[in-house]
């Protein structure tokens, strides 16, 4: 079997996947979030550390219950949150300080000084990505210049860097390996998406020694082995690697340019898969790196897009609001009403992602009157969580000249029916539902799968993938253009404070 981790923000799972694509375990721990101040977020990279050991170990004890053999594993495959960074020391392995999570906002002010130097052009041009602290290499900086003696240390030769892929290589292969792969290093902002290495000029901007980087591996390949992991033995090949998203676009087999994937998560994600080609967006659409599999060492690029606060806004109506007990039951309560009466939600809690690009704007609810209720808020939440794709997918579609015929979605809020309907009524695309909806894990897996020739190819995944549900447009197209008209005002008035100065 393959043994991949998937490493997220709010958790870890571990999967245990045979060559048929059954699954015998799945195992997940959820760790602590950190918020030092407001839009401030960490994580501590030894609870990560943690959660892997003993999801590894739960999944291994389920596997056996199953009737697995014992060390019956082929390869290991890791997926990971991306953007967050970490800095260690290369003797001890210790972080020096709280990985800075992808969501943090702290370097918004740093990022407005290199747009006031007009260096949007150059870093899209070399990146694909635009100026914001979304991004590791910002975080990164703030990390050597604010940790005591960091910066020094670094220079020194006596510390490494990564993203969580780095991190858990770094672990797992006992000291020995310091490797990221190309698509984790492309969401840095300082690889050239164009030459698949580090970038001299964009180390120069943010101030960061190339000494502390990992080698830049493809996605697949044998990139370090197990030693020294407990409860694992040792020389098991690491040999698939790729960032949550595009590991997901992989598990969902959109290996063809045109097709795409939508992943439910803490955020919204979606990839669209542009082939050999990294198209240059005018609209706020990211270009990165899809994979590159050792096998044709071509690299595959994808457009992306994505919402920062997603599944996390129905989190935040139940823990902050208090109006549900699970976030399942978001849906029974959207249900009591047959719209949301008015009422728009933009969940900028952590400010813009595509298109708009503001990380200063805040959440809205708007459109209250004497007859909304929770199920009023709690519709609006499903259907912001649709809106906010479609306008990103609206604005894929036209960059990259291609019309989306369906679109393959994952992650753990696509168990919401409701939700779905809405997304393929408000896009006006069928929709289509797998039977596992965990693709990030899967494409971890089919990535460290083809490394050592478990599968021969992507011929024997596609015929693993399988439709669990299809989500048929019901909506007609006028009644589809007024509401995101309505939406669209309702995102305004979130950017007028922070694009207004009295």
């Amino acid at each position: 079997m393959i043994l991949s981790i998937d490493q997220g923000t709010t958790g870890t799972t571990v999967t245990l996947v045979d060559q048929t694509g059954r699954v015998w375990a799945k195992v997940n721990e959820e760790y602590p979030q950190i918020y030092p101040q407001p839009s401030w977020v960490e994580h501590d990279p030894e609870a990560i550390w943690r959660s892997v050991l003993s999801c590894i170990k739960r999944a291994l004890a389920q596997a056996q219950a199953q009737g697995a053999k014992e060390a019956s594993i082929a390869a290991i495959g890791i997926t990971n949150q991306r953007e967050t960074v970490v800095l260690w020391e290369r003797e001890t392995g210790r972080p020096v300080a709280n990985a800075i999570v992808w969501q943090c906002r702290r370097t918004a002010d740093f990022c407005d000084t290199l747009k006031k130097k007009k260096l949007g052009p150059t870093l899209a041009k070399k990146t694909g990505l635009v100026i914001d602290p979304y991004f590791s290499a910002s975080k990164l900086r703030w990390l050597l210049k604010n940790v005591s003696g960091a910066e020094k240390r670094a220079r020194s030769g006596q510390l490494a860097a990564g993203t969580i892929d780095s991190f858990l290589i770094w672990r797992l292969s006992g000291g020995m390996v310091h490797r990221t792969d190309v698509t984790n290093a492309s969401r840095t902002q300082l690889m050239n998406i164009h030459s698949g290495q580090w970038d001299s000029d964009l180390l120069k901007i943010f101030s960061v020694p190339s000494s502390i980087l990992p080698e830049i591996s493809p996605s697949n390949g044998v990139l370090a082995v197990t030693k020294n992991v407990p409860g694992l033995p040792d020389g098991i090949p690491i040999s698939g690697v790729a960032g949550d998203q595009q590991a997901a676009l992989f598990g969902q087999t959109c290996f063809k340019p045109g097709q795409a994937k939508c992943t439910f998560g803490t955020g919204s994600f979606i990839l669209l898969n542009t082939g050999s080609q990294a198209p240059k967006s005018k609209k706020g659409i990211l270009t990165t790196v899809a994979w590159q599999l050792a096998q044709d060492k071509k690299m595959t690029y994808a457009l992306e897009g994505g919402a920062f606060i997603c599944g996390a806004a129905v989190q935040w109506l139940r823990d902050e609001l208090g109006f549900i007990k699970e976030s399942r039951e978001v849906e029974e309560l959207a249900g009591q009403v047959a719209d949301s009466g008015g009422v728009e939600f933009v969940p900028a809690l952590a400010g813009l992602g595509a298109p708009y690009w503001d990380p200063h704007a805040r959440g809205l609810i708007t459109g209250l009157t004497r007859g909304s209720n929770r199920a009023h808020i709690a519709r609006a939440t499903l259907e912001a969580m649709a809106l906010q794709n479609v306008e990103i997918l609206l604005a894929m579609q036209s960059e990259s000249k291609t019309k989306l015929r369906t679109l393959r979605v994952d992650g753990g809020a696509v168990n919401n029916n409701l939700l779905m309907q809405i997304q393929a009524d408000y896009l006006g695309v069928e929709i289509e539902r797998p039977q596992m909806v965990e693709t990030t894990a899967l494409g971890a897996a089919y990535l460290a799968g083809l490394g050592v020739g478990f599968w021969a190819d992507k011929g024997e995944l596609t015929k693993i993938w399988q439709v669990d549900r299809s989500f048929k447009v019901k909506m007609r197209a006028a009644e589809r253009k007024r509401r995101l008209e309505s939406w669209r005002l309702a995102v305004a008035r979130t950017l007028f404070p922070s694009r207004v100065r009295f």
